[in-house]
């Protein structure tokens, strides 16, 4: 279910497309619902339907599935009314799982728990306890047998003291929910038609209702604020952050760290305070991320140091760290970006769809851009290589042991041969042989006597 208004975001955006660790919150349930092989998935939209259902055909796209049916709930008049919209679309044999897609962090193992609990012939519901019950649906129960949900604003004072409530995830035979949905009402303070409603009729048929408990409430929150949303992606990342210790990673505070997509880490592995790791990242054994850096779609081999402050995102292309090498701090690593082992990328230093060679340095104030840069290469402060001529890219290659000087420009497509020496201040711009010393500037002019301008009446 996905098409609630989520007033108290105070958004634009559709509440199940509001991100947390950089996927919505509805991807995440679509994440946890691929693992459990439904036959079938079917998504009610309603507030924001158009881009919402957008946002469910580009993942189920980009996945390689085939793109869920969609059911439009227009108004929005309970939960109950939502499954009846989504009636029509659900075949008459097997169980329907109902999820809601503002509730995250729900688990694979937890659905199919529900699953096998209704086994075609129960309904089957879960539960938890929590310490602050206000505002959930209430378990009534009549020994081990669930009687009724009763919403908080429908329960008695002895009622809203139970601490079990309902999550809004159910499991229900699908020969018996189409004909409940149809004995759904409105009779309630809400004048909406609650899905709850389905186990007093259950229960009135003979039907058994079993009730699943979560192993935790973080699993099973849901979203309907701005403050909810940060309090849930804190969870989450401490889950990861939890997850990650227990292999060996080491980090100055897990509370002050985000992962937003998948990150893995060899042995020894250290991460200080104010990192966020995005789409694929991998660290290798003994690797060591500076605080406050920004790391995406990255493979780092071992032993090498990003310091602080450093950017790297790969995109689709990736950027590759070889080992031993020392990025940052200040640096930037862009799509394409592939370091040697014990290269050096300083301060302020952007390297874009290059190619380091082991032992090459950038120091300092430099962009390589479309660049193959040889072993052992130094290259100066202020340098850069001029790879577009405005209209397209050219490629710069500078051989081993060359070492160009600060401040030049080397306008692609270029060659500095191998063992040369760019002189500083220079730009090049055609092809040097190798081992030779290439200046190319103005001759320098000193003239006495001159005075610089003054302003007028000074």
């Amino acid at each position: 279910m996905a098409a609630g208004q989520g007033t108290r975001m105070k958004s634009r955006v559709p509440k199940v497309l509001h991100r947390l660790a950089g996927r919505p919150l509805l991807q995440h349930v679509f994440a946890a619902v691929s693992q459990l092989q439904a036959r079938h998935v079917v998504v009610v939209t309603g507030n924001g339907a158009p881009e919402v259902e957008a946002a469910v055909a580009g993942w189920a796209h980009g996945a390689g599935s085939p793109a869920p049916k969609f059911a439009r709930q227009e108004p929005q008049c309970g939960t109950g009314h939502a499954v009846q919209q989504a009636a029509p679309l659900l075949p008459d044999d097997g169980t329907t799982l109902i999820l809601n897609g503002d509730v995250p962090l729900i688990e694979p193992a937890t659905l199919l728990a529900l699953a096998q609990s209704s086994g075609a012939r129960k309904v089957a519901l879960l539960t938890v306890d929590m310490p602050d019950p206000s505002g959930y649906g209430r378990i009534v129960r009549s020994g081990d047998s669930v009687r009724a949900i009763v919403e908080h604003k429908d329960a008695s004072d002895e009622q809203r003291r139970i601490a079990e409530v309902y999550t809004g995830f159910m499991a229900v035979p699908n020969g018996l929910l189409k004909g409940w949905l149809g004995s759904l009402s409105n009779r309630n303070a809400q004048g909406e038609y609650y899905l709850t409603d389905i186990v007093e009729l259950a229960v009135r048929d003979g039907i058994e209702v079993a009730a699943v408990k979560a192993s935790d409430t973080v699993q099973v929150d849901g979203v309907n604020s701005p403050t909810q949303l940060a309090a849930l992606e804190r969870a989450f990342q401490l889950r990861q952050a939890e997850a990650l210790m227990q292999q060996g990673v080491r980090f100055a505070d897990p509370a002050r760290f985000d992962v937003r997509g998948r990150l893995d880490c060899g042995q020894d592995v250290t991460i200080d305070v104010n990192c966020v790791f995005e789409g694929h990242v991998s660290l290798g054994d003994g690797v060591s991320i500076s605080a406050n850096c920004v790391i995406a779609n990255a493979a780092i081999s071992a032993g090498a140091v990003i310091h602080p402050f450093t950017h790297i995102d790969g995109e689709k292309l990736g950027v590759r760290i070889g080992e031993g090498a020392l990025v940052g701090p200040f640096a930037r690593l862009r799509p394409g970006a592939d370091l040697g082992p014990e290269v050096h990328i300083g301060n302020f230093v952007e390297v874009k769809n290059s190619t380091l060679a082991r032992g090459a340095k950038a120091n300092h104030l430099a962009y390589l851009g479309d660049t193959s840069v040889g072993e052992r290469v130094n290259y100066g402060a202020g340098s850069i290589t001029a790879n577009y001529d405005g209209a397209n890219k050219h490629r710069t290659v500078i051989e081993e042991d060359v070492h160009v000087g600060s401040n030049c420009v080397l306008v692609a497509p270029v060659t500095i041969g191998r063992g040369g020496t760019v002189g500083a201040g220079s730009t090049i711009t055609k092809n040097t042989a190798p081992g030779v010393l290439s200046v190319g500037r103005g001759r320098q002019v000193s003239i006495a006597g001159w005075q610089r301008p003054k302003k007028a009446g000074k």
